[in-house]
């Protein structure tokens, strides 16, 4: 049962360690695409506005939008960043629609907006013609309905500031599960050795006899013996599946006690049948007239 459980839990573990390693790789790729693109968007405003040299700093995402920004002031013409912005959306198939927002730099007031999408009115744009004065700008932008990622296997990439999909508590489970099964099974199969290297256990059935704790073990439970029932269990597996004389357990087990009483002998056969009824393959037999024996079967 246990191996068969391993063996699920490995497969499964390693399956879904494949897929999300593909999953993710495909999601960085994304990642990397969505920030080539509007990495393009900013040097191309920048070039709108006759500046070669000035650095687009890399990009970020915050809130759910990323950001574009700049190491120089510019100014733009809303019509044609509409156009710029548009077409390589169009081109790299970026998202199906965004939302862009122009943020002032120092007082990080939105300066000029609008929204395009597939399903609405891509005409309609603010400020049309009006030239906007040259400033710090910052450009914000949400991405309507990017691509579908799956969230099996996602978690947070704090070095770029993306997430990435996934999430691994359920790798977490299913490894510290498996971590739990093995331990279980070695820490079954020491007790086990332990147990048989042990020359004061014995073997009955599916008990083990433990003649120094005066103890029957049956996988993890333990059933306690009295002195005397130990010495007659002994005693009969000694004279295992032959029948072994009344007078002679009694003297063994009992010597010059001198108290014995009729029936005791046959009280102790009762309690250890009790205890040994768990498994039925060990049995105390009544030879009528001469004595008792162990059978194993």
């Amino acid at each position: 049962m246990y191996s068969r459980i391993i063996h699920f839990l490995i497969l499964f573990t390693v399956s879904l360690t494949v897929q999300c390693s593909k999953i993710n790789a495909q999601v960085q790729e994304d990642v990397q695409h969505i920030e080539v693109s509007l990495r393009m968007i900013g040097h191309q405003i920048l070039l709108n506005a006759n500046d070669s040299t000035s650095l687009v700093f890399p990009i970020l995402k915050e809130k759910g939008r990323y950001k574009v920004s700049f190491d120089t002031e510019f100014t733009f013409n809303p019509e044609e960043m509409v156009g710029i912005i548009d077409q390589i959306v169009e081109d790299t198939k970026l998202a199906k629609g965004y939302v862009l927002e122009v943020e002032d730099c120092e007082s990080q007031e939105i300066v000029y907006s609008y929204k395009m999408s597939e399903v609405e009115d891509s005409d309609i744009i603010p400020c049309r013609t009006r030239d906007q004065p040259k400033r710090c700008y910052n450009l914000l932008f949400t991405l309507i309905e990017p691509k579908e990622v799956d969230l099996t296997c996602a978690f947070a990439n704090s070095d770029n500031n993306t997430q990435i999909v996934g999430n691994p508590m359920l790798i977490v489970f299913l490894l510290v599960a498996l971590a739990l099964i093995l331990l279980a099974v070695i820490l079954r199969r020491r007790k086990k050795k332990q147990r048989v290297a042990d020359p004061n256990l014995i073997t009955l059935g599916s008990f083990q006899f433990d003649k120094r704790n005066a103890e029957l073990i049956l996988q993890e439970q333990t059933i306690e013996l009295t002195s005397k029932e130990a010495d007659l269990l002994l005693l009969l597996y000694q004279s295992v599946n032959t029948t072994v004389e009344r007078d002679v357990i009694l003297n063994v087990v009992w010597g010059d006690e001198g108290d014995y009483i009729g029936r005791t002998l046959d009280v102790f056969i009762s309690k250890l049948r009790k205890k040994l009824e768990a498994d039925s393959s060990v049995k105390i037999v009544n030879t009528r007239g001469v004595g008792y024996r162990l059978v194993i079967a």
